[in-house]
Formats: C-alpha cells, sequence, structure tokens
C-alpha cells in the first residue's frame, strides 16, 4: 500500500514500489494529467547497488515495461525526461551497451507511441574518477564524467520553450551587439549570413543541448541560464547536503543535480503543469518543481530516502522566490 509520507503546498511524495502505486488510484487520478515525467531511475548497473538497481537483461525488460505506463500518464503535449548512465562490463575495461539497449526497448515499445525529441548531456566535472579500476588503479580510461538525459515525447511538439532558458550572451556577444555590426556574407560552410542576422537582441543565446555544472573554461561567464543559475548552488553545499550532513545523515548516493531538474521543468512546463518523479529518491525533482511554482507528485521504494528529502523543503529559498 502506497503511504503518504508528506506533502507541501504543491506537492505529495509517496513511499513504495512506484509500479504499484501508479496502479492505484492514485495513478488513476494522475492518467493523461501529467505534463512531465523527470527521472533518474536506478542506472542499468553490471552490479548490484545499495539503491536498488536491477542488471543485466533483467533491468531491460523491466526498464522497457514502465514505457506504457509513462506514456498512459502524460498529456498529449506532455514530455518523459530521464537521465541514464553510462554501464560498464564486469570485471574488463569495456563499455556496456545495456543502457542504450535499454532505452531503444523503451522508446520503440509498441505499446506506448513515443519517440525521441532529444538527446542531452549533462557534463559534472566533479564526478568521482570511474570506473575506478580503469581509471585510478590501471590507469588505461579516462573519468567517465557525463550523463544522458533522452527526451521523448507521444508526439513531434511536445510543450516546450527555449526562450524560457536562454543563456546570458557572451562578452563576445554583448559586444557585437553594441557595435551593431559583424563580419556578415558567405562562410565556408556556404551558408550565407544577412547583416543583419545576428543585430536583435534576444535577451540572451539559445541553450546548447551540453548542459555543464561547472564551467569547462574557468575564465568564461557562467552560461546557465540566468533563472536557473539564480536559485541553483553546486550539490555539494545546498540546503539539503548541509542539514543532512549536520544531522549524520547518509546521503543518497545518485541525486540528480539542481539545475538539471530546474533547467528542463523551466523548459517543458508551466506553472500549474504536473510534474511526476517515479524514482524520487532525495526528491531534488519535487524540490525544484515547489521553486518554479508547478504542482509534484514523488515516489521512492526506499522509506529512508523519503524521510531525508523532507528536509529539501525548509530551505529558506522556498520563500524567497
Amino acid at each position: 500500500m502506497p503511504i503518504k509520507l508528506y506533502e507541501t503546498d504543491f506537492g505529495e511524495y509517496y513511499t513504495g514500489d512506484s509500479k504499484n502505486i501508479l496502479k492505484s488510484k492514485i495513478g488513476q487520478k494522475l492518467k493523461g494529467n501529467v505534463q512531465l515525467i523527470l527521472t533518474s531511475p536506478p542506472f542499468p548497473l553490471n552490479k548490484k547497488k545499495s539503491y536498488g538497481n536491477l542488471n543485466g537483461n533483467e533491468y531491460k525488460k523491466w526498464f522497457s515495461s514502465l514505457a506504457k505506463t509513462f506514456s498512459d500518464l502524460i498529456k498529449q503535449d506532455g514530455s518523459i525526461v530521464i537521465e541514464l548512465g553510462n554501464s560498464w562490463e564486469p570485471k574488463h575495461p569495456v563499455q556496456s551497451l545495456l543502457h542504450l539497449e535499454s532505452l531503444l526497448k523503451f522508446v520503440k515499445n509498441p505499446r506506448a507511441n513515443l519517440r525521441l525529441c532529444q538527446e542531452f548531456i549533462c557534463y559534472n566535472p566533479s564526478r568521482l574518477p570511474s570506473p575506478a579500476q580503469w581509471v585510478t588503479v590501471n590507469r588505461i580510461r579516462t573519468v567517465d564524467s557525463f550523463t544522458r538525459l533522452w527526451w521523448m515525447a507521444k508526439n513531434d511538439f511536445p510543450k516546450s520553450d527555449n526562450s524560457k532558458v536562454l543563456r546570458p550572451y557572451s562578452k563576445s556577444m554583448k559586444n557585437l551587439l553594441a557595435r551593431k555590426q559583424f563580419n556578415a556574407g558567405k562562410r565556408p560552410s556556404e551558408h550565407k549570413i544577412n547583416d543583419k542576422a545576428f543585430l536583435n537582441d534576444n535577451s540572451g543565446s539559445i541553450m546548447h543541448n551540453v548542459i555543464e555544472l561547472e564551467q569547462m573554461d574557468e575564465k568564461r561567464d557562467p552560461r546557465l541560464p540566468e533563472n536557473i543559475f539564480s536559485i541553483s548552488n553546486t550539490s555539494s553545499n545546498d540546503y539539503f547536503s548541509n542539514k543532512c550532513r549536520e544531522k549524520g545523515i547518509k546521503i543518497h548516493p545518485a541525486r540528480m543535480p539542481i539545475p538539471l531538474a530546474l533547467f528542463f521543468i523551466e523548459f517543458l512546463t508551466e506553472p500549474g503543469d504536473i510534474v511526476l518523479d517515479p524514482f524520487a529518491g532525495s526528491n531534488t525533482t519535487g524540490y525544484c518543481a515547489e521553486l518554479l511554482g508547478r504542482k509534484w507528485v514523488s515516489m521512492e521504494i526506499m522509506n529512508e530516502y523519503g524521510k531525508q528529502s523532507k528536509i529539501r523543503f525548509d530551505d529558506p529559498k522556498l520563500t524567497q522566490i
């Protein structure tokens, strides 16, 4: 039986197996009403972790079975965004195809009618060197420093608006706008750029599908969207992490970065829309939805992670935004 662990002004957090919760009255109420499913399920690792991942063919079968459930939950213009990490073959310095095979089975599930809208890369240089055996011991591989996020939908035109997630202009672009001139004409690519193509001030540049949680080049100004950068922190020093350390709580080991959740919620939803995370863990998704004035529902099978997630909602930022 699902247990409502807590609720806030905008959302509800349930503990229990999300597949069972979504078959209950809670799932029936959500069916066809969710604007965005944003989640980071247990990664398809070839070695089991404490937070409950499956492995091998067992994972592929389980992951594919989620496709119809998720498709039924979202609106016709709704979106599904799933974060998947890389996986490695056990005892071999070779990447597994498990995460890609799992994704293909999910998208191609004939009962779900999904299509892949876009792939995103989340670059996180603060990740620990992994796989450790081949990076820090044998030193024959480089650090695996990114995860992929896959944006899917039921039609070609889900609700989205990239003007809500504009990056600040670079210094060179600001100078160009001030000068009101640039080198127009034909490029080596044979594209012809007219003399007014880049003179409109759109308050920022269109976001890339590579999201840097830390700057690759420290000399550059931060390029996360202004509205996201202003309310996010590094995950190691945010309110939640600091409070967990103070209380001696062992923090969920695979938390979705706050800027990542903020970006997709801002990009793919509007205030009042419902955001769902069926594998919520410490509830980054619900916290970010609350910050942005979206309704949210989160679910987690491990009660200890649900209990620690309540700490997020004592964050003073929630009363300042």
